[in-house]
């Protein structure tokens, strides 16, 4: 559940007693203080939350406010990756010396190569998004699917850069549209047509993927099949293990 100042924002409220009345009890949480208000409706129902964080004040904020473990978000992820611009290699490592609570390594993750590297970094796991779009199981059209395969680590665009509200999605041409108005100094409103959520879900129901925007993180360049989620988690663990075991292990003998 991601809480942001939006033109008409979803009843957050509801969402988190639908997620209380259906027994759910992990939650990933992200966005502004105001999601605050939400860890106290779930807190007394046993809900443990995960929170994401792009900078390591806020996962202090955030553990000190009593979450349950921090999802650190590093630049090349999809979606918001806040405005400080600090990559994973940096960011992890930064969080995993500051951060008491369980960490996970979230922002360009996609295969057993990222798994060790998250773990050497001091991440107790990855978070991965763009990665599980790429699979069988992922309710979006498969043109969708086919792109991630076909792009690469290039092919992602930031929007929103001068609105303070930076977004990375897959680049085409509605991204375009959108980088090129800002370039020009225009405000939201010129482009908030192009990068409402109904006309990217339409996008995503059809498998036109250039109706609207869709988010991707450079993970893209790293996708290279439509595996279901059990064989995509049991390659990745299987990988590390063998990068671990083998190729580091090899290193110090």
């Amino acid at each position: 559940m991601t809480v942001f100042p939006a033109i008409n924002p979803p009843d957050y409220k509801a969402y988190t007693q639908a997620i209380i009345d259906a027994g759910i009890k992990v939650v990933e949480t992200a966005g502004t203080p105001a999601v605050r208000e939400l860890w106290e409706m779930m807190k007394p129902h046993g809900i443990k939350i995960l929170h994401k964080c792009t900078a390591v004040r806020h996962a202090l904020s955030a553990e000190k406010a009593g979450v349950d473990v921090i999802s650190i978000d590093g630049f090349e992820c999809a979606g918001h990756p806040g405005e400080d611009d600090i990559p994973g290699l940096i960011l992890i490592p930064a969080a995993a010396d500051k951060v008491k609570i369980p960490l996970l390594a979230s922002g360009g993750f996609g295969d057993g190569r990222g798994l060790a590297a998250a773990l050497a970094l001091g991440a107790e796991g990855i978070n991965m998004g763009t990665r599980f779009c790429a699979t069988v199981e992922a309710p979006i059209h498969q043109n969708f699917k086919q792109a991630m395969v076909d792009n690469s680590e290039r092919d992602t665009a930031l929007i929103f850069r001068s609105y303070r509200n930076t977004a990375r999605v897959a680049k085409n041409s509605i991204a375009q549209a959108v980088v090129a108005a800002e370039a020009e100094g225009k405000p939201f409103e010129a482009v908030a047509d192009l990068v409402k959520g109904v006309r990217g879900r339409e996008g995503l129901g059809t498998g036109d993927t250039e109706h609207g925007i869709w988010t991707a993180g450079m993970i893209q360049g790293l996708i290279q099949d439509i595996p279901t989620c059990e064989v995509l988690v049991n390659r990745i663990v299987a990988d590390a293990e063998a990068i671990i075991r083998g190729r580091l292990a090899g290193m110090i003998a």
